[in-house]
C-alpha cells in the first residue's frame, strides 16, 4: 500500500525536529593509528595491513603521537576543554571489515569534551554545542558485488578490504540541537560545512566526503510542541554536504508519516538513498551498554601536558569565519554574497583559483554561475566536480586575453568537464577561438546586412544602437565565434 507523505512544511507547522550529528573524520597521518602501515587512499586491497592492525595473536598496539596532536587541535578549534587524563576502551561487536571483532575507541573518557561552533545559516546565526571529541581506529571496508544497489541484499557474494583498518579516526559528537524547527535541514549543512571547513584548514584531514574520510550519521527526532523529545532514528554515513540536508528533510517527513498513521518511531539505523532521496531501515540501534566497553589493556593512558596543549593552541589558524571576513573585504562583496558562496562551499575553490592567477570577480563569476549550475544539475557538490582552480584560472585567462567570449568559455568549461583536457586543448580540439579577422567576418557582415534592410537603413540615419541586432544575426551564424566589437566596427563602416 503506498503511503502519502505529509507536505514538509505541514510537518514543521505540527512538530519540532531535534537533530544531532555524529561526524568521523579520517586523520591524514602517514601511518595508522597503532601500527606502521601506511595510509595511502586507493592502494590495491590489503597492500597495507600487518599482524598488529589485523589483531592477529600477540600483536601489541602503539598510539601515533601525529593523530593525538591532530585529534587535540580540532579539540582546541572547537573550543573544547582537553582532558588532562583519558584513556582508550574496547567496543566490541562484530562486523565483517573489523578484523580484531573490538574496535580500540574511547568512551567515558573521551580526549576533548564540552565545546561549540558557531554557524551562519541563511543570514542567522546558530551555536551548536559539541558533546565530545574522540579519537579511535576505523574500520575496513566491505564491498558487495553482484547485485544493483552495491548493498548486502542481492548481492551474490562479498569482499573486503581491511587496507582502512587502523586508520586513525576522529568522532565528533554534537549535543542534541532543539528549537531550529523548519531549518534543521539547512543548519545541519551548514554545520557538516563549517566543521568541514575548519578541519581542512588545521592541515589534519583532506575532509573529502567522497572518499570517505569525512562521513556524517544524522540522528533525527520529532516531537509535539512542549512534549519530550521524541525517538531518534541515526541515518549512517552520509557522504555528501547536499546529502546531510536531504536526509534531514526527508527523515523528518517519514518520521511524521508515521506518527501520523499512529504508528511509533523505531530507535534504529538507517540508510540514505542518493537516487530517491529517502531512508530505509537498517539495524536496530545498540546503546552504549550492548558494546561491552572496558579500557584497553593494551595502551596506557593519555594524560596530555597542559604546557603542551598551550603550545598547540597557539598553532591554530584563523578560524573558517574569520577568514571569510577577511576575505569579504578584500573581495569586495555583500554579506549576503558571502553567505551564497560558503553556502556553495566555493570559498577555498575561489581562493585557488585566485591565486592561479584569476581576478577574484572572474573566480567568483565561474564558480557561482555555470559551475554552480553544473554541479547543482548533476547533484554534486562543487569541488567534487572534474575540475581544478587552476583550470578555472586558465579560462578566465582566455577570456581576458579576448580569444574566447563568454558563451565561448561556457563551451570550454563543458569540455574540460567530459574530460577533454586542459582549457587550451579544449579550445583547439572544439574550434573555439574568437575569429577577429576582418576579411574572414566581411561576408558573415554583408550577409546581415542584406538580410535586415530595414535595420541596415536604421543605422544609416544615425540610430546606431540599432546595430546591435546586426551583430547578434552575425553571432548566430558564426556559432559565437566572432569578435563582436570587431562585427560592429565593421557594420557601422559599411553604412556609415
Amino acid at each position: 500500500m503506498t503511503t502519502t507523505l505529509p507536505p514538509f512544511d505541514d510537518v514543521v507547522a505540527r512538530f519540532e525536529p531535534v537533530i544531532g550529528l555524529e561526524t568521523h573524520v579520517e586523520l591524514g597521518t602517514r601511518t595508522k593509528m597503532f601500527c606502521g602501515c601506511m595510509t595511502d587512499f586507493g592502494s590495491e586491497p590489503n597492500t597495507q595491513i600487518c599482524p598488529v592492525c589485523l589483531g592477529l595473536p600477540g600483536s601489541l598496539p602503539v598510539a601515533n603521537k601525529a593523530a593525538i596532536e591532530a585529534t587535540i587541535r580540532i579539540g582546541l578549534a572547537l573550543n573544547c576543554s582537553i582532558a588532562s587524563w583519558c584513556r582508550f576502551a574496547r567496543k566490541n561487536y562484530f562486523y565483517p571489515d573489523m578484523p580484531k571483532d573490538y574496535q580500540i575507541s574511547q568512551y567515558d573518557e573521551p580526549l576533548c569534551f564540552e565545546g561549540y561552533l558557531d554557524i551562519t545559516s541563511e543570514g542567522q546565526s546558530y551555536r551548536i554545542g559539541i558533546e565530545r571529541v574522540h579519537l579511535e581506529e576505523d574500520t575496513g571496508k566491505t564491498l558487495h558485488v553482484g547485485g544493483a544497489t552495491g548493498r548486502i541484499h542481492g548481492a551474490t557474494h562479498s569482499l573486503v578490504d581491511y587496507n582502512r583498518a587502523g586508520i586513525p579516526l576522529v568522532e565528533i559528537v554534537t549535543k542534541p540541537v532543539p528549537g531550529i524547527g523548519a531549518k534543521a535541514p539547512e543548519v545541519a549543512k551548514a554545520y557538516v560545512t563549517e566543521l568541514r571547513n575548519l578541519v581542512r584548514g588545521l592541515g589534519v584531514s583532506d575532509v573529502r566526503m567522497e572518499q570517505g574520510s569525512l562521513r556524517c550519521d544524522v540522528n533525527t527526532a520529532l516531537n509535539l510542541p512542549g512534549a519530550d523529545w521524541g525517538t531518534r532514528t541515526e541515518t549512517k554515513n552520509v557522504n555528501s554536504l547536499r546529502s546531510v540536508e536531504r536526509a534531514v528533510r526527508s527523515e523528518m517527513i517519514r518520521q511524521a508519516s508515521v506518527l501520523d498513521g499512529g504508528g511509533r518511531i523505531v530507535q534504529e539505523t538507517r540508510h540514505f538513498h542518493e537516487d530517491t532521496g529517502v531512508t530505509t531501515s537498517g539495524r536496530s540501534k545498540e546503546e552504549a551498554t550492548d558494546y561491552r566497553y572496558f579500557p584497553e589493556p593494551d595502551l596506557v593512558p593519555l594524560a596530555p601536558d597542559a604546557s603542551w596543549v598551550e603550545e598547540l593552541r597557539a598553532t591554530l589558524p584563523e578560524t573558517p569565519s574569520v577568514r571569510r571576513g577577511r576575505l569579504q573585504e578584500a573581495w569586495g562583496v555583500s554579506d549576503h554574497d558571502m553567505d551564497s558562496i560558503a553556502n556553495a562551499g566555493a570559498v577555498e575553490l575561489i581562493v585557488a583559483t585566485i591565486e592561479a592567477g584569476a581576478s577574484s570577480e572572474a573566480a567568483r563569476k565561474w564558480w557561482l554561475g555555470e559551475l554552480a549550475r553544473r554541479a547543482n544539475e548533476t547533484g554534486t557538490e562543487l569541488d567534487a566536480l572534474p575540475i581544478t582552480p587552476a583550470q578555472v584560472a586558465a579560462v578566465a585567462a582566455l577570456v581576458d586575453a579576448g580569444r574566447v567570449n563568454d558563451k565561448l568559455a561556457r563551451q570550454v568549461l563543458e569540455g574540460v568537464l567530459a574530460g577533454e583536457g586542459d582549457p587550451e586543448a579544449v579550445v583547439v580540439s572544439r574550434g573555439l577561438e574568437v575569429v577577429s579577422d576582418t576579411g574572414a567576418l566581411g561576408a558573415a557582415v554583408d550577409e546581415a546586412i542584406a538580410a535586415n534592410p530595414d535595420v541596415a537603413q536604421k543605422i544609416r540615419e544615425g540610430k546606431v544602437a540599432a546595430a546591435g541586432a546586426l551583430v547578434g544575426a552575425v553571432m548566430k551564424t558564426t556559432r559565437g565565434q566572432a569578435d563582436a566589437k570587431v562585427v560592429r566596427d565593421l557594420i557601422l563602416e559599411r553604412l556609415s
